[in-house]
């Protein structure tokens, strides 16, 4: 029986040591979910191993590899970096976990968590990419989320888009009399992280990550492309007679 495609759990890297620990239990979670993969962890930026060699190494092995980006939407890292990982060799990309309604879920528990109320006017904060399908997609997730708290969210963006955080707490501000309170849309504690808690907002929600919704997530993503790797395989194999 061949082999399932090696799952590379590729996130961008991190000096945090609470971000590496809580990617690193993600990954856990994934491989203790599903006992019949093998898991290997991957990064495009700061830490090591970096994704092309984690595909490489899967392929000087013959085993074939879906790299499921652990990002939370489109981007430089996702169009150049992974998708330059998986060319050329027996791989594929996923899509980034986002945008995913069970990401709005997590969100919202996560603004319960931190004690949202009924008057707080709501400001969900992005890491950013120049790449404006990332801003499409986050678009998509503060739309969900308006939708399951019944009332406006705005974004503000870490880098590459506008408006900035800040800039979005400080005009959310402008307009209410309330609190302001930040959706962290990122996936794990970090650099990103600790500029939202700088904002100058009145409260901010946790990171999405740990959550077993996000590890089924990142298993719907390499089932998805799993099963395209295998139907393109099975279109290059040679038929018999």
């Amino acid at each position: 029986m061949t082999a399932p495609p090696v799952l590379v759990g590729c996130s961008h890297g991190t000096d945090s040591v609470e971000g590496r620990a809580v990617i690193r239990s993600i990954l856990a979670a994934v491989a203790d979910a599903r006992p019949d993969l093998v898991v290997r962890e991957a990064f495009v930026d700061v830490q090591e191993p970096a994704v092309a060699d984690v595909v490489a190494s899967a392929a000087e092995l013959g085993l074939t590899a879906v790299v499921v980006p652990l990002l939370l939407s489109v981007g430089f890292h996702v169009r150049v970096d992974i998708a330059a990982a998986v060319e050329d060799r027996p791989a594929t990309a996923a899509p980034p976990l986002g945008p995913d309604a069970r990401l709005v879920d997590v969100l919202v528990d996560r603004l319960t968590q931190v004690g949202l109320a009924p008057g707080d006017t709501v400001v969900l904060a992005a890491a950013g990419s120049t790449d404006p399908a990332a801003a499409v997609a986050v678009e998509e997730v503060a739309a969900g989320l308006a939708a399951r708290l019944g009332r406006p969210v705005t974004v503000g963006y870490g880098a590459g888009s506008t408006p900035r955080v800040p800039d979005a707490v400080a005009a959310a501000r402008a307009e209410s009399a309330g609190r302001v309170v930040i959706a962290s849309y990122l996936l794990a504690p970090g650099y990103f992280h600790d500029r939202v808690l700088e904002a100058g907002a009145d409260l901010v929600s946790a990171p999405l990550a740990p959550d077993d919704r996000i590890v089924a997530i990142v298993l719907d993503r390499y089932e998805a492309a799993a099963a395209l790797l295998r139907g393109s395989a099975a279109g290059r194999t040679p038929r018999a007679g």
